[in-house]
């Protein structure tokens, strides 16, 4: 037998990448979500700032809180 010995580490199971970008979209997605209302209730940078921070939280807080 010849040819060439390719010696690599071994790479992360395929199943923790997903879970990391599924965690990532998730984050993202929270922010956005969260911006999006705030501004549609407040119309206030700041505040759509300070609530995308937050993320789903605050996207919890607005679904309990509201009438």
């Amino acid at each position: 037998m010849s040819g060439q010995v390719f010696d690599a580490p071994p790479s992360e199971p395929r199943e923790r990448v997903i879970v990391k970008q599924v965690a990532k979209s998730g984050v993202g997605m929270g922010s956005a979500l969260a911006i999006a209302i705030s501004w549609s209730v407040n119309k206030s940078i700041v505040w759509a700032i300070i609530h995308g921070v937050f993320g789903w939280f605050y996207v919890a807080y607005y679904a309990i809180k509201r009438d």
